[in-house]
């Protein structure tokens, strides 16, 4: 279900609602930001894009590389001029990096450029998520669970700054939540075949 009750509606009041808005999803590594992002994108008929992935495919490594090789402050500033070119786009769902929002002007230009949804899960399901994953360069520490709720704190409120709506994201089903999604009020402008919205844009 939505989270965020008064705070969350008020959000999507000034999101953008127009056929071509885009969606960003913003969250916690582990949340299901690309396993949703691509339900959402094939309802929607948009292009979905993985901001890590294609911040791999151009460089031509793996992300645990880039901060090996190049630190994390090098990486950010490669994240921020991606995203600085992909959301001048229209038409697509991006499935953003979980260290996205730590950078002011990355925040502004999701809030300004789309709509963005937060996917809220706990530390303990983020964790279990990614217990066997080990291309994440910031969770290759002794104390995993530790991280994760250390992460959250950092950039809980972080996400809750930006995102214009928010969702729990469920241990399992990911249709339904995708579904849920699609069912809000804030995403009937962007379904195919919705009315133009009067006054906005189209």
């Amino acid at each position: 279900m939505p989270g965020g009750g008064k705070l969350a509606a008020a959000k999507a009041a000034q999101a953008p609602a127009r056929r071509h808005t885009p969606i960003y999803l913003i969250g916690m590594m582990g949340a299901g930001k690309t396993t949703v992002g691509r339900l959402l994108a094939q309802a929607l008929h948009y292009t979905f894009i993985d901001c890590d992935t294609e911040l791999e495919r151009r460089a031509g490594v793996r992300i645990a590389t880039m901060f090996e090789l190049e630190g994390e402050a090098a990486f950010r500033e490669r994240e921020a001029m991606l995203l600085e070119e992909l959301t001048a786009r229209s038409d697509i769902v991006l499935a953003t990096g979980g260290g996205v929002v730590l950078r002011a002007e990355n925040r502004a230009r999701l809030r300004e450029r789309g709509l963005v949804i937060f996917l809220d899960a706990s530390a303990s399901e983020i964790a279990r998520r990614t217990q066997h994953d080990v291309g994440r360069p910031l969770l290759q520490v002794a104390d995993r669970q530790a991280r994760i709720e250390t992460l959250l704190q950092e950039r809980g409120p972080l996400y809750l700054a930006t995102a214009h709506l928010r969702f729990r994201s469920p241990a399992r089903n990911p249709r339904r939540l995708a579904a849920t999604i699609l069912a809000h009020a804030a995403l009937a402008p962007l379904l195919p075949g919705s009315a133009p919205v009067e006054g906005r844009e189209t």
